[in-house]
């Protein structure tokens, strides 16, 4: 459509706008098949915490293996600078909301030390966690080799935007993703990103799987800041398009993980039906009684020294994570018990494994969330919260 003289735009959506059609068949929701593969392994909840502080530490990362999901360590945060992270993760949680910055900039100037990458991972390992850790790209340059030493499962190259084709400034040498990814001996998982192009280019260069966001999540401010991102439901379909074309050009099936933005079950839901085989999820398993941020959240982009491009959230403390992953559910709002709403949207839906819920009908609802709504809304319950 026309935007201005000159100057055409798409529309895109977001999952608040869209919602999952019902068709001719259902059947009990025991019978649907929630479990997926990503690097050779076997989950049963296709969810994955967010590489973020306030969500994954050691102890969470083994809980979240236990209980059939997945949780990722930020290898450039509080966990890897600091011998003992606990009188850290306290100051982050009493700081006013006016010194929360020039405290995380200060918190986050200590250096990575690269024998606390090895603990933190053979920590995950022998207690019997699925040691799976993240980087930045320049992260991945300087502790790729550590990482690949200390025996992780798999690796997260995450930026706010990734590509193959990075242009950086004379002396600096970009990351060459086709030859990490060639070189690494666990699978690459590689993001974020929000366009079939680039989607495609990421698979070509060795991906096992591909992060799909940018700006949605709850503590992210890169919208606003950088004005930067496109609606999760478009991305992910989009991103979802390039994984089925790459597929059938190559045989080889490369995982698409929707990536922030996603609070509810139906939220996991609905991007699952436009095309993602997994998601990322941070702020609601901030909420975890297990969770390392004291009932708060903030992002990974946070700590930058010129431009901070995140913030901090209070989530509270709501459950423990085996309520909000397996129930049984203890709020109304959707937040809880997250597998077993995938599992009654899915018998709902008629939709027997993931592949199937990939297939069924999406309309665009924009009164999904409001229509008939109205006493949830005023008395602040449910939806209306």
């Amino acid at each position: 459509m026309e935007l201005g003289r000159g100057k055409t735009a798409r529309r895109a959506y977001g999952i608040d706008e869209i919602a999952l059609v019902p068709g001719p068949t259902t059947l009990d929701p025991a019978l649907a098949n929630t479990h997926w593969q990503i690097g050779g392994i076997n989950r049963e909840i296709p969810i994955i915490a967010s590489a973020m502080d306030g969500v994954v530490d050691v102890a969470m990362a083994v809980r979240l293996s236990q209980f059939g999901a997945l949780g990722v360590l930020n290898l450039e945060g509080i966990q890897t600078r600091y011998d003992d992270p606990n009188p850290v993760l306290d100051q982050i949680a009493r700081v006013g909301k006016a010194e929360f910055v020039g405290l995380m900039q200060t918190l986050y100037a200590e250096p990575i030390k690269p024998e606390l990458i090895t603990q933190r991972i053979q920590d995950i390992k022998r207690q019997g966690g699925i040691a799976a850790v993240s980087l930045t790209p320049a992260g991945a340059a300087r502790f790729g080799e550590i990482v690949a030493t200390a025996g992780a499962d798999l690796l997260f190259v995450q930026a706010t935007v990734v590509s193959t084709a990075h242009l950086t400034l004379a002396g600096g040498v970009p990351l060459d993703l086709p030859s990490f990814c060639a070189t690494m001996p666990m699978p690459v998982i590689l993001g974020n990103c929000v366009t079939y192009e680039v989607a495609l280019n990421l698979m070509k260069a060795g991906a096992a799987g591909l992060l799909v966001g940018i700006g949605p999540g709850a503590a992210c401010t890169s919208r606003g800041v950088l004005g930067v991102g496109v609606p999760q439901a478009t991305a992910v379909a989009d991103c979802a398009a390039a994984r089925d074309q790459y597929h059938q050009d190559t045989g080889r099936y490369v995982n698409i993980i929707a990536d922030g933005g996603l609070v509810t079950g139906g939220d996991i839901c609905k991007c699952i039906a436009c095309g993602a085989d997994g998601v990322m999820v941070g702020s609601p398993l901030a909420r975890a009684a297990e969770a390392p941020g004291r009932g708060y959240h903030w992002g990974m982009a946070t700590p930058s020294p010129v431009l901070p491009r995140g913030t901090r959230i209070q989530v509270g403390t709501t459950g423990s994570l085996e309520q909000i992953l397996r129930g049984p559910a203890q709020l109304d709002d959707g937040t809880h018990n997250l597998l077993g709403a995938l599992q009654t949207s899915m018998g709902t839906l008629g939709a027997k494994n993931l592949k199937e819920m990939q297939q069924v009908e999406v309309v665009i609802a924009p009164s999904l969330l409001t229509e008939g709504k109205v006493y949830q809304k005023a008395q602040q319950l449910g939806m209306g919260k």
